[in-house]
């Protein structure tokens, strides 16, 4: 599998946006973004985070609002230095293995080692930044109870 078929297979699920408070947040984020919110969130013991995902109308993918838990989350000291904001950008893929070896091979590396995800059913995620400083979390597909 060459770059451009590893990458015609990854699909934006979500972008991920960090926040101090979910709670607080939420008002003017639906309402800016006209988006629509599930009334779940989810707590994350492994990322240490609490989650919620909002959609639109206007995009397939998600937004994921992420609040830490805790002072050794690893969204905490990004929320400490930025005040929050646009974290990172989640791509499903068909192959969790192929998909972190050709980003690899493209010079991201690997910064957090695939582990089950709370908000994804248990699925499996792996975390990477790329040459360009972007982070990205790698999603294996399948069928979770958030679609």
């Amino acid at each position: 599998m060459g770059p451009l078929t590893a990458h015609a297979a990854m699909h934006l699920h979500h972008i991920g946006y960090v926040v101090e408070s979910i709670e607080n947040a939420l008002p003017g984020l639906l309402r800016s973004l006209g988006a629509n919110w599930d009334g779940y969130i989810f707590e994350d013991p492994y990322q240490k985070v609490r989650a919620a995902f909002l959609s639109t109308d206007r995009l397939d993918a998600q937004i994921e609002l992420i609040q830490p838990t805790a002072d050794d989350s690893p969204v905490s000291k990004f929320l400490q230095e930025r005040g929050g904001g646009l974290h990172h950008c989640c791509f499903e893929v068909q192959s969790l293995d192929e998909s972190i070896s050709t980003m690899r091979k493209e010079g991201a590396l690997l910064a957090k080692r695939p582990r089950p995800a709370v908000a994804f059913g248990g699925r499996l995620i792996a975390w990477l930044l790329t040459p360009e400083k972007l982070l990205v979390e790698l999603l294996q597909k399948g069928t979770n109870i958030n679609g």
